[in-house]
């Protein structure tokens, strides 16, 4: 039997998942990588522990599942998107850790560029507010401060896509999907090309940008660093939001979805034609499949679920996921604690980088299940 090899290279970890050719899930396995996260809030991923785990995954799904390493027949890779990073062509070796989609770092880029009046220009042509959350300013960032970035021949630059199929073809392919690229903030959304004029405002060379393929193309072949005896095609990239939208069947106009992971993606299918906002939401490509193109609407929140794992893992208020469930049911209804989770800003329709989290609402009566409801309500408000 053909079976199907999936990466999901999510914020909190990297996914390995088997399909047989009637769709059906065979294994699945995960591994974790750090949150790298310093005084200021700002967020960090190694990449080259993503690459190993993205390896490792491959080999602990194929063991869960039994089957021959020979009956992989292609690989597909779905990807945290705006998390961007920057490496030496020659070597493959990162330059500086990947910065995260979460990471407001390039709020002084950003700045720098709305005070030269560019704004404007930048969302009508890449349909993304100017903000640091959008990979542009991350990589600019990369290029102004990290050491090994001041030279910039050789070097490769792009979102965590591009990056994991350079190393599986070991260097031989440098490609992205047009879902990735458009959320870039580098990409010309009708022109379906990297954006010059805005590629210098950030000072980031289009040479150093990978090649847009469409989403159902091949983006080389890999034998996963020796494990398969031959090397199986890497035939779909898509952004994980914009996988979602497709996996959840919204591939019409007017068709919508919200999914919960570390953030949230609320995201509606608009067509073939962008539709451009004027409240506060992003333009991007849902897809390139069989040449055609499709866009979206979307509105990006930063922190959903991480707000559970928050409360886990900093505040010890809750041991488990069902815990904060069961907390929240028992507060007090009259409670009129509420929480903002802004802790890097605050994402669509505020674009607020500079935001802070708040608890608000607490009166001598709050507590332990008070607070935790609020984190669970958060969730919901935000997606509201």
């Amino acid at each position: 039997m053909a079976y199907i090899l999936a990466f999901d290279q999510s914020t909190q970890g990297t996914k390995g998942l088997l399909f047989d050719g009637a769709g059906r899930l065979a294994a699945r396995c995960d591994r974790s990588h750090r949150q790298i996260i310093d005084e200021k809030g700002w967020v960090e991923h190694d990449p080259e522990e993503i690459y190993r785990n993205t390896v490792a995954v491959a080999k602990d799904v194929v063991e869960k599942a039994g089957i021959q390493k020979e009956e992989i027949a292609a690989i597909g890779i779905s990807n945290q998107r705006e998390t961007a990073l920057v490496w030496d062509r020659r070597t493959g070796k990162p330059v500086y850790n990947a910065v995260v989609w979460q990471c407001p770092r390039g709020e002084a880029i950003c700045r720098r560029l709305k005070d030269a009046g560019c704004a404007e220009e930048i969302r009508g042509s890449t349909g993304l507010p100017l903000s640091p959350y959008f990979s542009a300013a991350k990589i600019a960032w990369i290029f102004e401060n990290a050491e090994g970035a001041r030279q910039k021949e050789n070097l490769c630059c792009g979102t965590i896509d591009s990056w994991l199929v350079f190393r599986l073809t070991g260097g031989k392919e440098f490609k992205t999907d047009a879902s990735n690229a458009s959320r870039t903030q580098l990409f010309n959304i009708e022109k379906l090309a990297w954006d010059p004029e805005i590629c210098r405002m950030f000072g980031i060379p289009a040479p150093c940008l990978a090649q847009v393929c469409g989403s159902d193309e091949c983006f080389g072949q890999t034998d996963l660093e020796g494990f398969l005896d031959r090397p199986v095609p890497i035939h779909a990239v898509l952004g994980d939001s914009h996988g979602a939208l497709f996996g959840q069947d919204c591939r019409r106009p007017g068709m919508g979805k919200a999914t919960y992971g570390t953030g949230s993606s609320v995201m509606l299918n608009t067509g073939e034609k962008p539709v451009f906002s004027k409240n506060g939401l992003a333009t991007s490509l849902a897809w390139s499949i069989g040449g055609t193109v499709n866009y979206v609407l979307e509105g990006n929140i930063n922190y959903t679920g991480s707000v559970i794992g928050w409360m886990k893992k900093d505040l010890g208020l809750v041991q488990t996921v069902r815990q904060a469930h069961q907390l929240a049911a028992e507060a007090d209804p009259l409670d009129t604690t509420y929480f903002v989770p802004a802790f890097t800003g605050l994402g669509a329709p505020y674009w607020d980088s500079e935001a802070t989290g708040l608890f608000t609402g607490i009166t001598r009566k709050t507590g332990r299940a008070e607070l935790v409801k609020a984190g669970v309500d958060c969730i919901a408000y935000q997606v509201a």
